[in-house]
């Protein structure tokens, strides 16, 4: 039996994989499940045939890079390693397990029920990021079943907190773990015909707009930090004009422009009343970084930005707290790795592929950066990534099984 004859045989499983992961709700903040489902990843990758570890991270670390609130959640990293006979070079693929909140509004009730409809597959994480897991060790299941080893040495890391800032995740892996790749899959940031070469960075801020309380009969007594929230908001669109003259141009020939979106979360401050002139508003603040800028320049700008703004509005006071960042990156796919990853998509869809640059981050950057490996972004993906009804095709979690197959069988000296 040929791994895809094994893949079409089993596709069954592949759903029934992703389902138990799905179930498992490892909703980031605050870090829910990350013990259980390490745990049966673990278990996932040496019934695949590797060698395969949970990391925990030094509660130490935790505490000091970690909210308070967060302490009583510990963090794992899983690491899963196949030597192959003769084999001189390595292959990394990373996916990361936790998953952001689900609100409500799913049409099969349950955020977390890994329903399945018409094809789809539905739940918080199918499409960001667990079908990819589902995928993978789908994949391996194959190679073993068939007897056919890969050209490469394997590893395989399913990493905390990238949802968050990675810092605990794929951040710590690179730095701490022992590993030793050559080249990296992190399986997502591109789907269908389109393989992923880099992505966007972001830096995250959160402004707070200082007034002063007064009752609401008086309230040329107060200074309303809701209206002087509301003026800085609009004095943002200037930045946002700025912003949208400089341009990127992809391999696939779209254009892609830095954004700033406002707003994600907002609030009132303590003591708000509907009869009290509000003292303290905030808002954040979400800046897509393009290849080519940098996060430091960017979070430079805005600031400097903001607080112009603000000298330009009567009374109008902030302060701007840094909350996250993530680096963008892009590598030109010119490397043969890309180019055979690119070979196996075609073999196994049909039709022309194309590199892109994805608007959101991942954690492609760990490896081209720090590691400086041909580092590439493949996966099934889906739909309504971080919104009501996620949901996964059936058929890519399978064509991407087969891909993954296929690279792991194909590429290598």
């Amino acid at each position: 039996m040929t791994p895809d004859a094994y893949l079409d045989a089993h596709a069954g499983d592949l759903t029934t994989l992703l389902q138990r992961l799905v179930r498992l709700a490892t909703v980031n903040p605050p870090g829910d499940h990350y013990a259980a489902i390490t745990t049966l990843l673990t278990r996932e990758l040496r019934g695949a045939g590797l060698r395969a570890q949970r990391l925990p991270i030094p509660p130490a670390l935790l505490r000091r890079t970690l909210p308070p609130a967060l302490h009583g959640f510990p963090r794992y990293n899983v690491l899963g390693k196949l030597a192959v006979p003769g084999a001189v070079r390595t292959i990394h693929f990373n996916a990361h397990y936790d998953v952001v909140p689900a609100g409500g509004g799913w049409r099969h009730g349950d955020a977390f029920s890994g329903a399945v409809e018409a094809g789809w597959i539905y739940g918080r994480g199918t499409a960001d990021m667990k079908g990819s897991i589902a995928a993978l060790l789908l994949a391996l299941r194959a190679l073993q079943a068939a007897g056919v080893a890969p050209r490469l040495n394997v590893e395989v890391s399913f990493t905390a907190d990238e949802e968050t800032d990675s810092a605990l995740g794929t951040g710590w892996l690179v730095q701490h773990a022992p590993i030793a790749p050559d080249y990296a899959v992190v399986m997502e940031g591109g789907q269908g015909p389109a393989i992923c070469c880099g992505h966007n960075g972001v830096v995250w801020l959160n402004v707070i707009v200082h007034g002063r309380a007064a009752h609401g009969s008086l309230p040329a007594l107060g200074v309303n930090a809701l209206e002087k929230m509301a003026a800085l908001v609009r004095a943002l669109e200037e930045h946002k004009r700025a912003l949208a003259r400089r341009t990127l141009r992809t391999p696939e020939g779209r254009t892609m422009h830095p954004t700033l979106n406002v707003g994600g979360v907002f609030a009132a401050g303590p003591g708000g009343k509907i009869n009290t002139v509000p003292a303290l508003a905030s808002f954040s603040i979400d800046r897509r970084v393009i290849p080519g800028e940098t996060v430091a320049g960017a979070e430079r700008e805005l600031r400097a930005f903001l607080r112009a703004a603000a000298r330009k509005i009567p009374q109008c006071r902030i302060t701007v707290e840094k909350v996250s960042d993530n680096h963008p990156c892009f590598t030109p796919p010119t490397h043969p790795f890309f180019a055979a990853m690119a070979a196996c998509v075609r073999r196994v869809r049909g039709g022309r592929t194309v590199f892109n640059v994805s608007t959101g981050f991942n954690d492609m950057h760990f490896f081209a950066h720090h590691r400086k490996i041909p580092t590439l972004g493949y996966g099934p993906g889906g739909e309504h990534e971080h919104g009501a009804d996620e949901r996964a095709s059936l058929k890519e979690l399978l064509r991407t099984a087969k891909v993954y197959a296929a690279l792991l069988t194909s590429f290598g000296p």
